[in-house]
This record gives C-alpha cells, sequence and structure tokens, in this order.
C-alpha cells in the first residue's frame, strides 16, 4: 500500500520516469541492498531518461521527417560519389553549432531525401530542433501566411529551427515572391541556424533558378558559404529497389 501511495504520490509531481522506476526497482529484491543515496540515484536516473525519451519524441514528431533514415543506415555500396569520411563527419553535430549548411544535389531517386532526413534523425537525437519540408510547400505556405498576417510568425517560427531541411529546391524557377521569401528564410538564419537543401539542380544553375540576379547573390552568399556540398551521381536507387522487388 505504501509503495502504491509513493507511485500515485509521483505520478501527481509529473515525475513519470521516477513512478515507473520505483514500481520497478522497489519490486526488485537485487535493490533491497541499496541504501538510501543509492536507491534515491537510480531513481533520478530514470527520471532524466525519461524526459530525454520524451523530448527526443518531440522532436521527431514536430520534425516531421519524411521517412525514418539514420546515418548509420547510408548504403556506400551504391555508386553515387558519396564521401564516406565528410559523412561520418557531419554525424557529429558539431557542424550544427557552428552553423554550416549542407546542399545535396542529384538526380532523382539517388538518396538526398533519405540522407537529408538521416542528418536531420541526428540532429534530434542529439538534441537539436529540426524540420523537414519541401520547397513548394514552404513557399506556398509562406505566400498563404502572407494573404492572412501571419507572414511574419512564420519566418520568425522558421529562424528557431536549428536545422531546416528545404527538399526539391528549385524543380522549377523560382517566382518573384518565392525569391524574395527564400531571402528572407536565408537571411534570418545566416549565422544562426543550419540549412540542408536538396536539389536536382546543380548549384552551378542555382543563380539562374533564382532568377532576380541580386536576391540570387544575397541567396547564394548565404547557403553556399562555408557549407559542406555533395554532388551525387549515378542511377536511381529507388528504381533499382523497386525492380528488386
Amino acid at each position: 500500500m505504501l509503495h502504491e501511495t509513493t507511485v500515485a504520490t509521483l505520478n501527481a509531481l509529473k515525475l513519470f520516469g521516477m513512478a515507473k522506476g520505483f514500481a520497478e526497482r522497489a519490486s526488485d529484491a537485487k535493490h533491497a541492498e541499496l541504501n538510501h543515496a543509492e536507491f534515491v540515484g537510480l531513481l533520478a536516473q530514470d527520471e532524466k531518461t525519461h524526459r530525454e525519451n520524451q523530448r527526443l519524441k518531440r522532436l521527431l514528431k514536430n520534425a516531421r521527417f519524411k521517412m525514418h533514415a539514420c546515418l548509420e543506415d547510408v548504403d556506400y555500396r551504391h555508386q553515387r560519389g558519396l564521401e564516406k569520411s565528410v559523412l561520418r563527419e557531419l554525424a557529429d553535430p558539431h557542424w550544427i553549432e557552428a552553423r554550416r549548411n549542407v546542399l545535396l544535389c542529384g538526380p532523382t531517386g539517388i538518396g538526398k531525401t533519405y540522407l537529408s532526413c538521416a542528418l536531420g534523425n541526428m540532429a534530434a537525437r542529439a538534441g537539436y530542433t529540426a524540420f523537414y519540408v519541401r520547397a513548394p510547400r514552404l513557399l506556398e505556405t509562406l505566400n498563404q501566411a502572407r494573404g492572412d498576417g501571419t507572414h511574419m510568425k512564420a519566418l520568425g517560427r522558421l529562424a528557431k529551427i536549428q536545422l531546416l531541411i528545404i527538399d526539391d529546391f528549385l524543380l522549377t524557377p523560382l517566382a518573384p515572391a518565392e525569391r524574395k521569401d527564400f531571402l528572407e528564410v536565408i537571411e534570418d538564419r545566416y549565422k544562426a541556424g543550419s540549412t540542408v537543401v536538396a536539389s536536382q539542380c546543380p548549384v552551378k544553375q542555382w543563380h539562374e533558378g533564382i532568377g532576380d540576379p541580386t536576391l540570387a547573390d544575397a541567396i547564394l552568399d548565404r547557403l553556399v558559404h562555408n557549407a559542406y556540398k555533395f554532388v551525387l551521381r549515378g542511377s536511381s536507387i529507388r528504381e533499382k529497389e523497386n525492380s528488386a522487388q
């Protein structure tokens, strides 16, 4: 009865990790020899682990990754120009702390989205906020926000994300309002957060795809400078996987 009361009290205090740990440890004979300080220390660790797991769940949910992907599962057997040493370096989130960007270019089906989501997953596991969005959806959302008066709030939310992943950039050339919005996003994030951009369009063609020379210079200066660049080549991995099924 005393144990049930203690568990109920811990839950009432929202110490859910300690409550679960207490219920399990109190009924485990091997913990009977622990002194009070040791037992409480274990419960504190249970609460810490619980909170870290809950935070990770929230980060992954809010990130809205298109797919579940991990850097540990990246397939290097497919010849596509993916440098293992550079990807290994990106497995350490120091580049996010340094506000560096990652640019992924290559044909459709080569694994750009998977790599982008894998980088985001790594960031979330390290405790950083991340968010995945396709460029067309991002620009349409900002366009709608301008119409309903929430444009500045939408830009503010994007600026606070520690790792923003923009997929399918420049599927079509940017319209005047889109390139202005994209500049605002990149400007707000410059030296404040890291951005991953994935595109079928080579970086050398981004200037033309953005359109306005002045805005293109401003965007590329902030985005490309000091960025990790991957130029992926080869046949579609997606087609190979589908044909093997």
